[in-house]
């Protein structure tokens, strides 16, 4: 942190303070000596947030909308950090929402899982994991994410932001999960199932109405196959993260020709996603395939 101005002890003496966020100057009155760090931080919490010049809503606005009473706000706060944002702001005092992302997912798998276990009590461990898969999907966590405007709140790095990142699903998925960690350091499992039950409430009902979600590899086949006489086939691009955390993306083809790609924590699971994503784009407009 720099300091510029008179210091010799000359009435009304100036100085002014770089703020690690370019063009935020902090300019505090009859002060003599630079501010710590901390004092920094606290003034970027209170700066307006901006996006393409349209202010958002303070962080601490979503817990009041979804009713959530923090005892340690700076989990919420931290829940809200994408990666992008904590690049170009290092003078921030908390992490990136990637820690709290892998917590969240395991607290949401369990209370699913859970929650399934007791909802169909004759159902047999396959289903039970397939019911589980579809409710914990991305595209799943990232519709839920988006009814509550979840990405209205996600602090975002200016090209992650210009390039419609609040509006991501992966992001939007991502920041549920780690909203959830944030809940469950919080306040607990009981807490997470709590706001699970609210905010995932229209995909649990649409699983006691419709049933068993059917599998989108085998309703893609179906298509393709009606369509142009050929099956498709399913290619991994990329493998990331520590084994206790994997990712994997994959895309679905047809001739050679790539009709969706989809990502999750095994293979299986983004291939599921990427054949959804080539149903959707069949279902959204005629693909040619040659």
């Amino acid at each position: 942190m720099a300091a510029t101005g008179g210091n010799g002890g000359a009435h009304g003496a100036r100085i002014v303070l770089a703020h690690p966020v370019p063009g935020l100057i902090v300019t505090p009155s009859d002060c003599s000596v630079a501010r710590p760090p901390q004092a920094v931080v606290s003034v970027l919490e209170r700066a307006p947030r901006i996006r393409r010049g349209k202010q958002l809503p303070d962080w601490r606005d979503l817990a009041t909308r979804l009713q959530l009473n923090f005892k340690d706000p700076t989990l919420l706060r931290q829940a809200l950090v994408h990666t992008s944002y904590l690049n170009e702001n290092p003078g921030i005092d908390v992490g990136s929402n990637e820690r709290l992302e892998f917590l969240g997912d395991a607290a949401l798998g369990v209370v699913v899982a859970q929650e399934l276990y007791k909802e169909y009590p004759d159902v047999d461990e396959g289903v039970l994991t397939e019911l589980r898969a579809h409710l914990v999907r991305r595209d799943t966590l990232a519709r839920a994410a988006a009814r509550f405007d979840l990405g209205d709140y996600l602090q975002l790095g200016r090209g992650e932001d210009a390039a419609g990142g609040s509006k991501r699903p992966t992001n939007l998925a991502r920041g549920y999960e780690a909203l959830i960690g944030a809940i469950f350091l919080d306040g607990g499992l009981a807490k997470v199932r709590s706001f699970v039950k609210k905010t995932l409430k229209l995909e649990l009902a649409g699983l006691r109405t419709g049933g068993m979600p059917p599998d989108p590899k085998s309703r893609l086949q179906e298509v393709i196959q009606s369509r142009w006489q050929t099956t498709p086939t399913y290619k991994l691009m990329k493998t990331e993260g520590p084994d206790h955390a994997r990712r994997f993306t994959v895309q679905v083809m047809v001739n050679s020709k790539s009709f969706g790609t989809g990502e999750g924590r095994s293979k299986q699971m983004a291939e599921k996603e990427a054949a959804q994503h080539a149903l959707d784009a069949i279902e959204g407009e005629e693909l040619g395939v040659s």
